[in-house]
């Protein structure tokens, strides 16, 4: 019997309301942690990979999502006009798009190549981080870091030669940077491409190489960068600057810059997603009298009346006071403040007697009506009972 496939939302671990960003999300972080070349020769975390790929492939798509959602596995089977597994997928749905170049960027540095190691290639990506306050991560803030990178040599123009001198094709693999070795085996012969040995797959032999960039083509410098940090961004999360990460490789792109920004505590505040909580003490005279209190918000303090008889860990909540969305900084959560009545601990004589007179009032208060009610029984039973007598 042939295994039953999971349910594809199951594989990404999304719901099926997910949108387009999760699903890619998810799956970005499913094949980054199975991919075949971070897992050599586990054979579990191939099968998860490409579980996990054949799942993106059909819920990235909106057509064949669609036909999922309403036939299941059976649109893609034979009797759904399909073909089971990745038969009857596009392969470029899977290892065609800009997902996965960016998958293999951030495994192994930079873009993921395609053809001869001489053609153009996406630069690495470098990562860097950023400090900011938690009001800065609520509203937003500009920032700027400070890196090295490299930038094209002056002096060479990016070539790595020597001024007055050009780069020359290899001679042993003619410019492409890859050479074929044959060999006979047992199935007959096997071709075996590699890089160029002489060219390091470039493509080029370098003769007299650039003082000044050492034939890399390349300088490193300081600069300065502009990040713009978003409202609503959270502790851990990265910001993406396209192409000013490393410089491409023969004409190919520069690499993106990943910004993860560390945001600072609050001393009073606390966050889970785009809420805000937190916790104001409050005095016993006032939990039992009620009063005006000052809460500490985002938007500064605000003065709220705590309604009398307020009962210890009661919680308030201010809709709309929590933090903006990133996605539309308009729309913001809420903030839910939980009130706790502060016992005194250290009290005089004079204060516990005034509290021992309280709690003796409350109790005789009770006893006082407790006997009122006896009381009135007794009468009452008693005019029964004279009521009795007189009929």
């Amino acid at each position: 019997m042939a295994e039953s496939k999971r349910d594809y939302y199951e594989v990404l671990g999304v719901p099926k309301t997910a949108n387009d960003d999760e699903i890619k999300k998810a799956y970005r972080k499913l094949a980054k942690k199975y991919h075949p070349d971070a897992n050599p020769g586990d054979a579990e975390a191939e099968k998860k990979f490409k579980e996990a790929s054949e799942a993106y492939a059909v819920l990235s798509d909106a057509d064949k999502r669609r036909q999922y959602d309403q036939f299941g596995h059976a649109a893609f089977d034979g009797a759904g006009g399909g073909a089971g597994g990745f038969s009857g997928m596009n392969m470029d749905d899977i290892f065609g798009s800009d997902i996965f170049g960016d998958i293999f960027g951030d495994l192994f540095g930079g873009g993921r190549s395609r053809g001869p190691r001489n053609g153009p290639m996406k630069g690495a990506n470098i990562r860097a981080s950023v400090n900011i306050t938690f009001e800065e991560a609520c509203f937003g803030t500009e920032k700027e870091i400070e890196l090295t990178l490299k930038d094209e040599c002056t002096t060479c123009h990016g070539t790595g030669a020597k001024p007055g001198t050009s780069p020359e094709t290899c001679s042993k693999c003619g410019g492409k940077g890859q050479v074929v070795y044959t060999q006979q085996s047992l199935f007959g012969v096997v071709r075996n491409v590699q890089p160029c040995p002489d060219c390091q797959g470039t493509g080029k032999i370098i003769r007299q190489k650039c003082s000044d960039c050492r034939g890399t083509g390349y300088v490193s410098k300081r600069k300065k960068i502009a990040v713009s940090i978003m409202a609503g961004i959270n502790n851990g999360q990265s910001i993406r600057i396209r192409e000013k990460g490393e410089p491409g490789i023969n004409g190919g792109p520069r690499g993106d810059l990943l910004v993860e920004v560390h945001v600072g505590r609050h001393p009073v505040l606390q966050r889970d997603n785009y809420d805000l909580f937190s916790t104001v003490p409050i005095s016993y005279a006032t939990a039992v009298l009620g009063g005006e209190i000052k809460i500490t918000t985002i938007d500064g303090d605000i003065l709220y009346d705590v309604k009398p008889g307020t009962q210890t860990d009661t919680r308030v909540r201010f809709r709309g006071k929590g933090v903006p969305t990133i996605h539309n900084k308009s729309v913001r959560g809420d903030h839910y403040v939980t009130l706790v009545v502060d016992v005194p601990t250290k009290l005089n004589e004079e204060q516990k007697n005034l509290l021992r007179a309280f709690e003796e009032s409350l109790n005789g208060g009770a006893k006082n009506k407790d006997d009122n009610n006896e009381e009135t029984h007794e009468n009452s039973k008693g005019k029964g009972k004279r009521k009795g007598i007189f009929k």
